[in-house]
């Protein structure tokens, strides 16, 4: 209810903003709930027409108006990804290389695509959003909106939105509250919040053989390609937590479980399957997200959603630096996937990515990210700072803004 919405935004002096979208409608809802508890709303219209960053005849990226049946927030949102040059396959281990002529193209229609998607989502809450930096803001996207890398989003003056806010996301106010919850509960019970002292680490575990649907429309037995690059990932967070981590066949589901229970923190870099569950794509019904791992004593390897669920988990926090590990079945509550199976088995705070991320820049964040949130115990404070020193080595939004904090900040 409204008391309880605006009492989440005291207790965590955090700005909430949920959008919604009427299924049908060609507006978008955007309400704002304030630290001070006051609630203000917008409705935006949604153009009939798309406005697509193309290519002209002289090499150059101008903006063209193209009609569409039903200019819908899937598409601004899927042409904003395409633009980036990420992709979402399930077997995709990293970011396609590009000649530096279609490097500069992508470069200038992927500008064009974010500030779009900046004018639609947060010019008009703009004035809203705190003028400290640090102070949180908490987005609450609605079906295809959960695929917006909403730190990467592109203001008119040029900057973008990470550089001057701290940018977490929820499925719901409530999980956002109840996450929260959990963070106070470890806090009373002793637990230091950014306490890295039992830190499971897993990288590039001996890769399952899964069942996918394939193009031709029958089922086939597909074994996951291997990820060398999340290996480097572990072993760099590992020398730097100064943490044995669990590689190749060591990382089976039977001992990650094992050591789940009891970890601090824990760090999946592996392949995160979102259509794992819909027997439409794998042929197994379950609920839907799977984490890959090296099968042993007869299991199939995969951790799925359901496996953690069942789980009563102390970790402060969760990162799966995996494919895609924020996706999964989008309905009108939110992602159904692994981010909400770790919310509810316990964990407060859950790193999750929204594409195939990128192997060199992922390891420099990631480092980059614990080491900010040893020394200040905010892991949406270290989120931040791990992004804006990634993106002066890395400038592309693709290689730094593939994460988001699903949670609690602390």
């Amino acid at each position: 209810n409204l008391a309880q919405i605006r009492r989440t935004a005291q207790q965590q002096n955090a700005t909430l903003v949920s959008y919604s979208r009427p299924r049908g409608a060609d507006r978008l809802y955007i309400w704002v709930v304030q630290p001070t508890g006051d609630i203000a709303f917008e409705s935006v219209a949604l153009a009939s027409e798309l406005t697509l960053a193309v290519e002209n005849e002289a090499g150059n990226i101008e903006l063209q108006r193209q009609p569409s049946a039903e200019a819908r927030l899937q598409d601004l949102v899927t042409i904003a990804r395409q633009s980036l040059g990420v992709r979402g396959d399930r077997l995709a281990t990293g970011i396609v290389e590009l000649t530096p002529e279609a490097l500069a193209r992508q470069q200038a229609e992927t500008e064009a695509n974010l500030r779009q998607l900046y004018d639609l989502l947060i010019a008009p809450i703009a004035d809203l959003l705190p003028t400290d930096p640090e102070q949180p803001v908490v987005f609450m996207p609605q079906e295809e909106l959960f695929l917006v890398p909403f730190a990467a989003l592109k203001a008119p003056s040029g900057s973008y939105l990470i550089e001057n806010h701290t940018i977490l996301t929820a499925p719901s106010i409530q999980v956002f509250g109840l996450a929260n919850e959990a963070a106070a509960t470890a806090g009373a019970n002793g637990r230091s919040p950014s306490a890295t002292d039992n830190a499971l680490i897993v990288g590039n575990p001996t890769m399952p053989t899964i069942t996918f649907l394939s193009e031709g429309g029958s089922f086939q037995d597909v074994r996951l390609t291997p990820l060398p690059g999340a290996q480097r990932e572990a072993e760099a967070i590992s020398s730097f937590l100064q943490t044995p981590a669990l590689l190749g066949s060591e990382a089976t589901k039977a001992a990650v479980q094992q050591r789940m229970a009891g970890a601090s923190v824990i760090h999946l870099a592996t392949h995160g399957l979102l259509e794992y569950g819909d027997p439409r794509e794998t042929g197994t019904r379950d609920l839907p997200g799977a984490i890959a791992l090296a099968p042993s004593g007869g299991d199939n390897g995969l951790l799925t959603a359901a496996d953690i669920l069942q789980m009563n988990l102390r970790a402060d926090l969760a990162v799966l630096s995996a494919c895609d590990t924020g996706r999964g079945r989008i309905t009108g509550d939110g992602v159904i996937g692994l981010s909400r199976a770790f919310v509810a088995a316990g964990v407060p705070s859950i790193i999750v990515s929204l594409w195939a991320v990128d192997d060199d820049a992922t390891a420099d964040l990631m480092v980059t990210f614990y080491d900010h949130w040893q020394q200040s115990g905010d892991k949406a404070q270290a989120l931040r700072q791990a992004m804006l020193t990634t993106m002066e080595q890395h400038p592309d939004p693709r290689l730094w803004s593939a994460f988001t904090l699903i949670g609690s900040p602390n």
